[in-house]
């Protein structure tokens, strides 16, 4: 036996009914502090690549895995 149940909802009701946080007072705080940095021309190209190593999993490694898989799929690691 197969039982489908379809959910229509938004986001911000699926968050709800979940029980998870209101993060958006934090995302918020967070996207006006970067666009300070980025208005005040404290971003650099060492600062945005650190930036995408801590971001990634598996840092270092994983930019090398995000950068072949990228490469490959718009046909620019094919010689």
């Amino acid at each position: 036996m197969k039982i489908t149940v379809d959910v229509d909802c938004t986001p911000e009701e699926a968050r709800r009914f979940m029980g998870l946080p209101d993060l958006t007072p934090v995302h918020d705080a967070y996207i006006g502090q970067m666009l300070d940095v980025v208005k005040t021309g404290g971003v650099s190209r060492d600062t945005l690549e650190g930036m995408m190593k801590n971001w990634m999993p598996m840092g270092e490694t994983g930019m090398k895995m995000w950068t072949q898989l990228f490469d490959n799929v718009t046909g620019a690691g094919k010689k």
